[in-house]
């Protein structure tokens, strides 16, 4: 037999075919999937609250890339047992009615979604011991705008210093606000969250994790120190957790001691859409107009010199503009 290949060989010859199971458009139905919420996430894995009991679970393969985070309704398939060792299926995340965002810094163009979910944003501060940090107040106040989130600052520790002072700063915004003290009375703080979804945020030291502890008995969340030095909190919190309020009152959503807040995500225009009387004065602004202090011809300074608007709140207002312009690493 020759060994020379003759180039009409090729004709005669079948290269092998792979078995391989037809391709099909079908999804799996999950007809047999059952809704639960994210309440925390830990290196992928993540933890829920399926009718009643706990379950970890995984991401299933179909969802890609999609992210879940914590407050997301999922649809779940597999063990929800909550047994040690088990281990179910996320297949579906459903619609979210809001997503409280931040960038890592401003000119970073990734969003992270921190919760999902929430209604309202406690922007909680120590009035002392540490002191307020007003420009990290402003850039979540933002955040809490854009996401359609209602903000509320709770006031801690004021025991130690008048609270006047902060409010004065907030109150042409329209902002809501509690104030509490060390070892004080908590039933003004359970009437704003009763019936809401509310997100925690704040630095570390200001008093969050003591005052989750003391709305959900059984929350154990690690309770930290402020430097004498330094005047700032350690970071106890390491993921955002979310927690159910005593007798169904609502949810609270523990998260950890923020140093920047990035808000490179946050368009100008969407941020005055929060506030309906002074969005209808900059209809006739010129085109690209940031509604910032300087802006030529600008309705909200027009409004100012006729007399259709308190100058304080516009002054308030873009306040707010120019805490997306301050550096996040230094709002300490």
């Amino acid at each position: 037999m020759s060994g020379r290949y003759d180039e009409h060989d090729h004709e005669h010859y079948e290269r092998p075919r792979r078995r391989t199971r037809p391709r099909t458009k079908e999804r799996p139905s999950y007809d047999d999937a059952v809704d639960g919420i994210v309440v925390t996430v830990d290196r992928g894995r993540f933890t829920l609250l399926v009718e009643g009991r706990t379950v970890m679970a995984m991401k299933s393969r179909p969802l890609g890339r999609k992210g879940v985070v914590v407050g997301d309704r999922v649809r779940v398939v597999g063990d929800i047992s909550g047994t040690d060792g088990t281990l179910a299926r996320i297949v579906e995340v459903t619609d979210r009615s809001t997503t409280l965002r931040r960038t890592a810094d401003d000119d970073d163009p990734v969003e992270r979604v921190i919760v999902a979910n929430a209604d309202q944003l406690v922007v909680v501060t120590a009035l002392a011991d540490p002191e307020p940090r007003p420009r990290l107040i402003d850039r979540a106040l933002v955040a809490a705008y854009d996401a359609g989130m209602r903000p509320i600052l709770c006031l801690t520790k004021a025991d130690l210093a008048d609270p006047e002072t902060l409010l004065a700063t907030y109150r042409h915004l329209g902002v809501a606000w509690v104030v509490t003290q060390r070892g004080g009375d908590l039933a003004p703080v359970r009437e704003v969250l009763e019936g809401h979804t509310s997100v925690l945020v704040g630095h570390s030291g200001v008093g969050k994790s003591t005052l989750v502890n003391a709305l959900v008995p059984d929350a154990g969340r690690e309770v930290g120190v402020v430097n004498a030095v330094t005047g700032r909190g350690r970071h106890t919190s390491t993921s955002a957790y979310m927690l159910a309020l005593p007798d169904e009152r609502g949810w609270i959503v523990d998260t950890p001691g923020i140093r920047s807040f990035g808000l490179a995500h946050v368009d100008p225009d969407r941020l005055i859409e929060a506030f309906p009387d002074l969005d209808e004065m900059t209809d006739e602004c010129p085109r690209g107009c940031t509604h910032g202090e300087g802006e030529p011809e600008c309705g909200l300074d027009e409004a100012i010199a006729t007399g259709g608007v308190d100058p304080l709140r516009v002054e308030s207002f873009r306040r707010l503009l120019a805490a997306r312009d301050v550096d996040p690493w230094t709002v300490g």
